[in-house]
């Protein structure tokens, strides 16, 4: 008797009063849920497209959670209470991500997170509820240890991937739509299997009791390993996850996190008494990390002047061959691209300081033709003071007053003669050096300015660049230093909404070493240009055309521009180049097809040994060519 009054209140295993989640209106949700995260998948969206489509799935899962309830009063219906809660936020935050898919990626990334994050922590916290509290759906026995388990681990894994979605906002709404894609994919696949396993365990546990049988003994008992395979299936497939979720957590934390560069010491600290004249050796040392075969070389640390002329500190360093004479060595000035902004970044604390720019042909010049060279690191980098990143002339100062200090240093003799070169921002402050020189270093004869890659149309770099991360990275170095050297642009203040963060992050990593990665990974988070078009219009768009070098150069120019360059523009390069050659200035322009910034200057490339033939050509008085009357095509590949 008491079997059969059992058997016949428990058709949903003798829990009276739940709700099933399946039925005609579980069945649709979980098939939109399904659609949602298919269409996140394969559909070929557009960024819109793809916030309104995750928006909508957020929805259905949170109205999947509110449906799971318990009617009774008591434990149960506390737990269901808590799902409720959770399920009616979750649809909250993706109404407002679908019906708002314009409000930009860091808003919607961060709506999505949360979700993401609540819906994991809530099968966390179910997890550890007492069994009496715990809101099972209809016909599902009681979760076991091993469930519960597997609920941690899945609600661990969503912790995890949706606090990476904080991390890259922009990312999420292209790349991790196809993790957020399967996630969705998962949760509708279990809402439709769940009724259908439930109904199979409840027909499987019938037959082993005998409830609705007739006979108590008539069926066998499911194979307890059959019910064991979808647990096992659900633990696998949660560690899977959680190690996908880890794995991207390592790896976002060890490429932004920057590398562990060593900090600038006694070494670059300003003397309580600072001379007034620029160009004075302070105090050198040796190095010997870095330093070519057949070369010795050491860092220095020498007064120069701010951008206002104030005095001033900055370090570099000297290369020297290891065999030399009494004579004076013929001196190579050169001027380094884009390390950064802060301290840590400057290449004289690199493991390896002499690889920048043309690296193998400096070399070259070093060992195998008997030359010094000698690189500014400039103001800011290593020394106090703010870097003035790609403000021309404070830049030219800076690499003048090397080639001064190297002058006076006793363990090498120098020519006041000098060939000037520069790659990138160094190739902006090349021609800046050359075009300053007789003013504001006379006593050094300038014999030639080579310039690879140079930034020398800032304002054009600006608007062309404006929505590449390399782009955002420069305007995030340019936004933190020139708001300190020219307070009155305002220009963090004025900066796109949202880019605010991004600027921050990036001031501080070094753009060389492993760095780099890092700073160009943050560059493509920030979700707009740094600068709004209305700055380039105005005092800021005045100043970036101001840092244009326009010459007059007392020597031959050489000027080198990959075509497959994506920073520097083939095309804008060469018309930087006609606008000069129009002035009356000469200058010799070579393109290299299938060149990028960077591989321009690698050791293969075929200006290395063409730079070290013009220089040398320079120095033996050799009259330079000029192709201004025939520049060549700078299509870009």
């Amino acid at each position: 008797m008491t079997g059969t009054s059992t058997g016949a209140g428990a058709t949903t295993g003798g829990r009276t009063g739940t709700r099933d989640p399946g039925g005609p209106l579980g069945i649709l949700l979980a098939l939109a849920t399904l659609a949602a995260g298919a269409a996140l998948v394969v559909a070929p969206l557009h960024a819109r497209g793809i916030a309104a489509v995750t928006g909508v799935g957020l929805i259905l899962l949170g109205i999947a959670l509110v449906r799971r309830r318990d009617r009774r009063a008591g434990p149960r219906a506390a737990g269901a209470a808590l799902a409720r809660a959770a399920g009616a936020l979750i649809a909250l935050f993706g109404l407002v991500v679908a019906l708002w898919p314009s409000a930009g990626a860091p808003w919607i990334a961060f709506l999505i997170g949360v979700a993401i994050v609540l819906h994991g922590a809530l099968a966390i916290v179910q997890a550890f509820l007492p069994r009496g509290m715990r809101p099972e759906a209809a016909g599902e026995e009681p979760a076991g240890t091993d469930q519960r388990i597997t609920a941690v681990i899945a609600g661990l894994a969503g912790i995890v991937f949706g606090a990476l979605t904080f991390v890259w906002p922009v990312l999420t709404l292209t790349t991790f739509r196809y993790a957020v894609g399967v996630w969705l994919v998962f949760h509708g696949l279990r809402g439709l299997l769940a009724p259908l396993l439930a109904r199979t365990s409840r027909r499987a546990h019938r037959r082993g009791t005998g409830f609705g049988a007739g006979t108590g003994n008539s069926g066998a008992a499911e194979p307890a390993h059959r019910r064991r395979l979808p647990r096992w299936a659900r633990t696998v497939g949660a560690v899977a996850a959680l190690a996908v979720a880890a794995a991207f957590a390592w790896g976002s934390g060890a490429v932004l996190g920057g590398a562990p560069l060593p900090q600038p010491g006694a070494f670059y600290a300003e003397p309580a008494q600072l001379p007034d004249e620029p160009g004075r050796l302070l105090r050198a040392e040796a190095l010997s990390e870095g330093v070519p075969e057949g070369a010795e070389a050491w860092r220095i640390l020498y007064t120069t002047t701010h951008p206002d002329g104030s005095p001033a500190v900055s370090s570099g360093t000297v290369l020297a061959p290891r065999e030399r004479g009494d004579d004076p060595l013929p001196l190579l000035t050169v001027a380094h691209g884009t390390t950064g902004v802060v301290g840590k970044c400057a290449p004289s604390l690199s493991a390896t300081p002499f690889v920048d720019g043309a690296g193998t042909a400096m070399a070259e010049l070093v060992t195998e033709h008997g030359w010094v060279a000698v690189t500014s690191d400039y103001v800011g980098l290593g020394t106090s003071g703010t870097h003035p990143y790609l403000v021309g002339d404070a830049e030219a100062r800076n690499v003048l007053d090397a080639s001064r200090a190297v002058q006076r240093f006793s363990e090498i003799a120098t020519t006041t003669e000098t060939v000037v070169w520069g790659h990138s921002q160094g190739g902006q402050a090349a021609l800046w050096t050359g075009q300053i020189a007789a003013d504001y270093a006379p006593e050094l004869e300038i014999r030639g300015v080579a310039a690879f890659a140079p930034a020398a149309d800032l304002f054009g770099l600006a608007e062309a660049d404006k929505d590449s991360a390399a782009g955002k990275t420069v305007s995030a170095y340019i936004a933190s230093t020139w708001d300190r050297l020219y307070p009155e642009l305002e220009l963090e203040q004025q900066l796109t909404p949202g880019s605010q963060g991004g600027v921050e992050r990036i001031r501080n990593l070094c753009f060389n070493g492993s760095d780099a990665l890092g700073a160009i990974l943050y560059g493509t988070q920030v979700p707009n240009q740094v600068f709004p078009d209305r700055l380039l219009d105005g005092a800021f768009g005045e100043r970036l055309q101001a840092q244009a070098p326009t010459g007059p150069w007392p020597a031959p120019v050489f000027v080198a521009q990959g075509l497959a360059d994506p920073l520097v523009r083939p095309a804008m390069q060469r018309d930087w180049v006609t606008g000069r050659c129009s002035a009356g200035e000469p200058i010799e322009f070579r393109t290299y097809p299938g060149l990028s910034h960077n591989t321009l200057v690698a050791a293969d490339s075929p200006l290395t040994p063409e730079i070290v033939r013009w220089t040398l050509d320079r120095w033996q008085g050799k009259d330079a060519a000029s192709n201004c009357d025939d520049l060549p095509d700078a299509t870009a590949d």
